[in-house]
């Protein structure tokens, strides 16, 4: 189980960080150059998905949601400078209890 959280952690930061080059290009004026190391971020993100532990695809992005959210907020404060708030992290909360009930939860065979 530490392996899926350690590689929907790096899966989150992928996205996060590819989404954001293409955010810097289309919102901030960035250069278009920003694109490539964007597509190559999500590119890493699409392949760290095909690493989780799941017979399904469905359910392995279903938790990484979660765990998505909550990677947002992280980006919100340490790379745009905007503190979180109580409300932001409430809901992250939840997001995070509802994945960990997806991901942990008993299978039957």
């Amino acid at each position: 189980m530490a392996a899926a959280l350690l590689i929907y952690a790096g899966a989150a930061l992928a996205e996060i960080a590819g989404c954001f080059a293409f955010w810097a290009w289309l919102r901030l004026g960035k250069s278009a150059l920003w694109l490539l190391p964007g597509l190559l971020s999500l590119t890493l993100f699409a392949w760290l998905l095909t690493r989780v532990d799941a017979a399904f695809a469905g359910r392995a992005y279903a938790a990484y949601g979660g765990v998505y959210i909550a990677a947002s907020l992280a980006w919100l404060w340490a790379v745009e400078g905007s503190r979180p708030d109580r409300w932001d992290l409430a809901g992250a909360a939840v997001c995070l209890l509802g994945a960990a009930v997806i991901l942990f939860a008993p299978r039957g065979a």
